[in-house]
């Protein structure tokens, strides 16, 4: 009889708190407004001008490819910190350079790499430590990205 008490008292303590933190919990946050969201957006735009160059001019093709490929990667790594759907391809919206001679065309490119990685360094030093790693990285290999470029 004392264990039968003991155990309902114990199970009515534990109702209360289960219920509590199931109803108290805020609800989760939106991953657009996560600060690195506008990250997602430029790695999708540079994936997409990197294709748009290579499509025309085919003899840019094996230098911008693998620059797409890890905008994507990139893309994707910070879809998953953030909750965000996980992008599958580059949209085709471009600017218009795209289509401008090569060296017109690698230029812009060069320059909205660039911009990206500044994107990415402001965003790496606000960023708390679990994130930091992966934001730096990216910043890295934007830069890396404007090097080749040259």
């Amino acid at each position: 009889m004392l264990r039968m008490t003991a155990t309902l008292a114990l199970a009515g303590s534990v109702v209360p708190l289960t219920a509590c933190d199931l109803l108290g919990r805020d609800p989760a946050p939106d991953p657009a407004a996560d600060p690195l969201a506008p990250m997602i957006a430029t790695a999708l735009d540079l994936a997409a001008r990197c294709q748009e160059i290579a499509a025309a001019h085919p003899d840019q093709a094996g230098l911008l490819t693998p620059i797409s490929a890890g905008h994507l990667a990139h893309a994707q790594a910070l879809a998953a910190v953030t909750g965000a759907a996980s992008p599958g391809a580059a949209p085709t919206a471009g600017t218009g350079n795209e289509t401008a001679d090569a060296p017109a065309a690698l230029a812009a490119l060069r320059e909205a790499e660039q911009a990206g990685r500044e994107q990415a360094a402001g965003l790496c030093l606000a960023a708390p430590a679990e994130r930091a790693a992966l934001v730096g990285s990216i910043a890295a290999a934007l830069a890396t990205y404007v090097e080749v470029l040259k």
